[in-house]
């Protein structure tokens, strides 16, 4: 079972990391990965808000939902949610890290329709994961981003201080460049680890 669940951990990080191999979050990602302070608050704020959903959407699902036959809402109640826990993360933020919440600014709540906190929820629901399964995968996919999104912002906040980016390659543009290189880096994992 261990072993297992460090498979699952270890896949959900590299060969079916959310940005990388899916290209979920991308809004945010592109927006925020910028800089290093920044991207780095964001992914936290997305382990936390992926990983509660996930704790909570499970029982949810397998617990309510599938024994009284009312799984065909489970969108809606996903949704419910996740807007719920990023409220949670939001008033968190705004008590004790008014300035990463004020760098933020419309993205924090955005996390509401981050595809990435949805898509672990369904992939839940879809791969039929047990409890414990479930909230390791959706650990190790915010892990994973995190580790997506930082990784490029540093790459980013490097670059614009020794490189002469061409000026139609500056912002999202270098950014997709360098998600893409990264991308196929940790496509060399593929062998290693699956789900």
């Amino acid at each position: 079972m261990a072993l297992t669940l460090l498979t699952v951990f270890a896949a959900a990080v590299l060969t079916h990391n959310m940005a990388l191999t899916y290209l979920l979050g991308m809004c945010p990602f592109i927006s925020l990965s910028r800089s290093l302070r920044t991207a780095s608050g964001m992914g936290i704020a997305v382990v936390f808000v992926v990983t509660l959903t996930a704790i909570i959407n499970w029982p949810i699902y397998n617990l309510i939902l599938v024994p009284t036959g009312t799984e065909l809402i489970y969108y809606i109640v996903f949704i419910i949610v996740i807007a719920a826990s990023v409220q949670l993360v939001e008033m968190i933020m705004e008590r004790f890290f008014p300035p990463l919440q004020a760098a933020f600014g419309i993205f924090l709540p955005l996390i509401t329709v981050n595809c990435i906190v949805l898509a672990v929820s369904l992939f839940m629901v879809i791969r039929e994961y047990n409890y414990l399964t479930t909230v390791v995968f959706a650990f190790g996919s915010a892990v994973g981003w995190t580790i997506a999104i930082v990784i490029v912002a540093a790459i980013n906040e490097k670059l614009r201080l020794i490189a002469d980016i061409p000026k139609g390659m500056t912002g999202p543009g270098i950014i997709m460049v360098i998600l893409g290189i990264i991308a196929l880096s940790f496509l060399g994992f593929a062998g290693v680890v699956n789900l």
